[in-house]
């Protein structure tokens, strides 16, 4: 795939909210390159979130991917994180294809300060991801490999 090529789906996404594309934006990419649409807190009000507690906030959306080769992923905006300490509650959403219902974002403030959402404000990001739905073959051993059982830094920091 050249880097000029890219995919594209669509889903079918409900306005539960009449301010959005209004008032409020509609979740979109902020650039040609974003992996992620920007989903915005649907509030009538600032709502805060004091330190290490979570709150739930409305998109004003509902989805229906439709497809179960697709779901959604819910991921935190780097920059909430990283300056504010807000991230997703459950640290990263599923929305499979079959729900249908509102899509809301758990939004915690692992920090030591306050943290005020603002009605519209970009709160998270929407990645729509490809995916393999597998069998589990049962087997008695698996085929030895270097690894092997090996994990949680079993190969050193540097």
């Amino acid at each position: 795939m050249s880097s000029n090529t890219t995919r594209s789906a669509k889903i079918s996404c409900k306005i539960l909210d009449p301010r959005l594309g209004k008032e409020i934006p509609l979740p979109a990419y902020a650039t040609d390159g974003s992996a992620g649409m920007d989903l915005r807190a649907c509030l009538d009000q600032a709502l805060e979130i004091p330190p290490s507690q979570t709150r739930m906030i409305p998109t004003g959306i509902a989805l229906h991917i439709a497809n179960a080769d697709l779901a959604g992923m819910i991921v935190p905006r780097s920059g909430l994180g990283h300056r504010h300490g807000i991230v997703l509650g459950n640290l990263m959403g599923i929305i499979d294809a079959d729900y249908q219902g509102e899509i809301k974002i758990s939004c915690w403030n692992r920090s030591d300060q306050s943290y005020c959402v603002a009605p519209g404000e970009r709160i998270a990001q929407l990645l729509i991801m490809p995916i393999t739905r597998v069998q589990l073959e049962l087997v008695e051993a698996f085929e030895e490999t270097k690894r092997a059982s090996g994990g949680f830094g079993h190969t050193g920091r540097l």
